[in-house]
């Protein structure tokens, strides 16, 4: 079975996460360019782009994706942890974004057991 990403709700929060992980990164400090932006950065990338690559798959395949994405997301979380005790955002902002983080989990292992 395929999938349109782009009707996905996990692919569309995982947008989401991406846009406000972009708008967070660009007040970091310089010298954290080419380290802890650019990382989490490219994890939340990883998270929207597994989801698109796997669409197209035998669900089988698409599980595997999926995994891909659902580790991406908890490296990022791991990440935006790190980035709250080094003061580059504050906790307010951190749990708010964690807490969509971590729905884009639940809600990614729930689909990932609905295709068994």
């Amino acid at each position: 079975m395929r999938h349109n990403f782009k009707n996905l709700k996990i692919w569309i929060l995982a947008m989401e996460i991406t846009n406000d992980i972009y708008r967070l990164t660009a007040t970091f400090p310089k010298s954290e360019t080419y380290s802890l932006t650019s990382q989490m950065n490219r994890c939340s990338v990883s998270m929207p782009s597994n989801i698109a690559e796997g669409s197209n798959r035998g669900n089988k395949h698409f599980q595997h994706y999926l995994n891909i994405s659902l580790g991406s997301s908890f490296e990022l979380q791991t990440q935006l942890l790190i980035a709250c005790q080094n003061d580059y955002v504050t906790k307010e902002k951190t749990e708010k974004l964690e807490n969509k983080i971590i729905e884009f989990q639940r809600m990614t292992t729930g689909f990932i057991s609905k295709l068994n």
